[in-house]
């Protein structure tokens, strides 16, 4: 049951976030939209709930458990930004903006592009251990605990190795070909696109 409701909050996920854009841009319904985008975190509350009352009722913890916890947490951390980005696509594709901004790639501009995701990423990891580890104290000792201790595992080797690769932009930054600049990033928020 965790895994079909995992599967129906993410294409929930895409619907919402289409609808709304949608809804937004084809006509011109700015608060329908904002509805629609607000019902985005109803989904990962839906899933909290299902698997608290899935704990509750017996169930084993097991690997669904912490794929419910790990989505959680990505989306808690990533869901805002990539609604950000896809309505910024959407204002230049449907409503005539200019095209949005694309991340640096070179230079220390992309160094610190990569660092600001991967303290979304850790983000998304805390929120994640957090709830597996309200998960473990639910359960207590009365059932095995032990595939949400390795999904604790994850959510930290997966903050680990995410880490790395943002060090690697830091000591290894990729130089701009002859010729080629990054354009100039944005700095204040009147500037951005606000979804």
């Amino acid at each position: 049951m965790i895994v079909a409701l995992i599967i129906a909050c993410e294409v929930g996920f895409w619907v919402l976030l289409a609808l709304g854009l949608a809804v937004r841009y084809l006509l011109k319904w700015r608060r329908t939209s904002v509805v629609l985008l607000l019902c985005e975190p109803v989904l990962e509350l839906v899933l909290f709930i299902a698997t608290a009352i899935d704990l509750k009722n017996g169930a084993e913890p097991g690997w669904e458990h912490g794929v419910a916890a790990l989505y959680i947490g990505y989306t808690v951390a990533f869901g805002h930004y990539t609604i950000r980005w896809l309505d910024g696509h959407a204002a230049h594709r449907l409503g005539g903006a200019p095209p949005p901004r694309k991340p640096p790639r070179y230079g220390r501009a992309r160094a610190r592009h990569e660092a600001r995701l991967w303290l979304r990423a850790v983000y998304g990891a805390v929120v994640a251990l957090g709830l597996l580890q309200l998960a473990v104290w639910y359960v207590g000792d009365s059932g095995d605990i032990s595939s949400l201790r390795a999904f604790q595992w994850v959510a930290i080797r997966t903050v680990g190795i995410y880490g790395l690769i943002a060090l690697g932009y830091w000591i290894w930054p990729k130089k701009a070909p002859a010729g080629v600049e990054d354009p100039p990033r944005l700095t204040t928020d009147k500037d951005r696109v606000r979804s």
